[in-house]
């Protein structure tokens, strides 16, 4: 979109502030509802807004983009809280510990994978960044899935 680095970096601001506005509330939710039905209507969100993402022109505006980044940020926040609750509190005390290393080893293979098949799609000459964001959105809505088939197992 020939953007410069700062303009570049204050576009992508929006999720991480968006995830810091929406974390606190679906964590407070978890205590109501099963993380398995707050992750699935989080990564739905993420999923839509991946999708929006996509459908971008390239003559976009900084308010075009802001709020997108914005709706992936509300989406991932609603999924992030419930999802490592539910996580670490499903391990015993004397676990924790290992139980919070493995959720940092999932959440850092997960992105070195994205990373990856990000570069890899962009390697593919006939496709573009906008299949990688619907590869994305396919993710997360295949992850929406997956999270809703928690509901007959235990949830917390």
């Amino acid at each position: 979109m020939h953007r410069g680095q700062v303009e570049t970096g204050l576009l992508m601001t929006p999720w991480p502030v968006a995830v810091g506005i929406a974390a606190p509330i679906a964590g407070r939710l978890s205590d109501r509802f099963p993380a398995a039905i707050l992750g699935s209507i989080g990564l739905s969100i993420m999923s839509v807004g991946l999708l929006l993402l996509a459908c971008l022109r390239a003559d976009a505006s900084a308010l075009d983009i802001s709020w997108r980044m914005m709706f992936c940020g509300l989406g991932f926040g609603f999924f992030q809280s419930p999802n490592n609750r539910s996580l670490l509190s499903a391990a015993p005390l004397d676990r924790s510990g290992a139980a919070a290393g493995m959720l940092a080893m999932s959440r850092l293979t997960g992105q070195t994978l994205g990373a990856s098949l990000t570069a890899v799609i962009f390697r593919i000459a006939w496709i573009n960044e906008e299949a990688c964001l619907i590869v994305a959105a396919a993710f997360a809505g295949t992850a929406a899935i997956a999270s809703l088939s928690r509901l007959g197992c235990h949830t917390t």
